[in-house]
């Protein structure tokens, strides 16, 4: 069954879940925010667990069959999530996939994502198969028309109403990476709240002007670069960068790593928790490793108690330099021994 888009998907998704769920495509954000979907609703309707492979060349596919009589055997309903890099499942991942489809269990969801497919591809035996077993999402790219309505859509969907000209500013700043503007479009929110948004408060927010960048500063603490961390943080400041676009960056690496801590604690290893992540590019993910590796789960909560309380001294809730505790944060996700936070 084909469906066209992530709108249709969601209406499907609410009258019945399909066994099998296809989707592929090359932009990053609508593919991620379309697996969410299926894992969220398929989660309200008692799929509670979730295992994650990863089909790169070394693969064996043996192991999805393995995978199903385990399910079978422990779990009510769990989901499948399978991962696909190459969208070249071979001849015997086809093989293994085809007698997937013609059997698929009653407590399973399987999910398979992949690039964009071929023609060859899809007007393969095993794609036909699946497609005929369940569902089959193509995500493509937001075509240059349509971008500035995207744009503006999620812009309102943030709470913000975008004044004349800032969609397209916006549009022409990201050059098409809908990922860049959701991240975007959040520190427009974190720095102005809920209301208008002017095209000199957008230049101000996504100003890359910034010789040390919020990204580079959350890699070089996961690197455990202490000396360079603190360099650039002042760096920052003295540039200008607003203190909320960078504990923006720094809550949000926090809350993901304490979130994967909790997965690793609960005995998930590291590799498959961080795998399981889409919006983990690939080159991150050796960061994010060092990262978890570095701090356990108790550290990663008390940093997240220390991004609130740095919020909270932004809006001058609290007397503490909110520059100096955002030292503590940087400092402490890079391995360095932990400061008393409450001076």
């Amino acid at each position: 069954m084909r469906i066209r888009s992530i709108h249709d998907l969601e209406a499907s998704l609410r009258k019945r879940l399909a066994p099998i769920y296809l989707l592929s495509g090359d932009e990053p954000l609508q593919l991620k925010e379309a697996a969410d979907l299926i894992r969220r609703l398929a989660r309200e309707q008692g799929y509670s667990e979730r295992e994650v492979l990863e089909a790169d060349h070394r693969f064996d596919w043996n192991r999805l069959a393995a995978e199903v009589s385990n399910l079978s055997l422990f779990a009510r309903q769990r989901i499948i999530d399978l991962r696909i890099p190459s969208g070249k499942p071979g001849a015997e991942g086809g093989k293994a996939l085809s007698a997937y489809a013609g059997a698929p269990p009653d407590d399973t969801l399987l999910l398979i994502t992949l690039p964009k497919l071929e023609r060859s591809q899809t007007s393969s035996q095993w794609f036909k198969n699946l497609d005929n077993a369940g569902a089959v999402l193509q995500v493509w790219p937001i075509e240059e028309k349509r971008l500035q309505p995207w744009i503006e859509q999620r812009m309102r969907d943030a709470g913000l109403t975008p004044a004349q000209g800032v969609a397209p500013m916006l549009a022409e700043r990201i050059e098409g990476n809908l990922l860049a503007a959701v991240q975007e479009i959040d520190k427009l929110l974190l720095l102005n709240g809920p209301g208008i948004i002017t095209q000199e408060q957008l230049a101000g927010a996504v100003s890359d002007s910034a010789r040390f960048d919020v990204y580079g500063l959350v890699d070089s603490a996961l690197e455990g670069r202490v000396a360079r961390c603190l360099r650039m943080l002042n760096g920052l400041k003295a540039e200008g960068t607003a203190a909320p676009v960078v504990l923006w960056a720094l809550a949000r690496e926090v809350r993901s790593l304490t979130s994967l801590a909790g997965e690793v604690n609960r005995g998930t290893p590291p590799a498959r928790a961080i795998a399981a992540r889409r919006e983990i590019w690939d080159k991150r993910k050796p960061l994010v490793k060092r990262g978890l590796q570095r701090l356990s789960l108790p550290h990663w909560r008390q940093l997240l108690q220390l991004c609130g309380r740095t919020d909270r001294a932004i809006k001058g809730q609290d007397p503490a330099d909110p520059w100096l505790l955002m030292q503590q944060i940087v400092t402490r996700m890079a391995g360095a021994p932990v400061l008393d936070s409450n001076g």
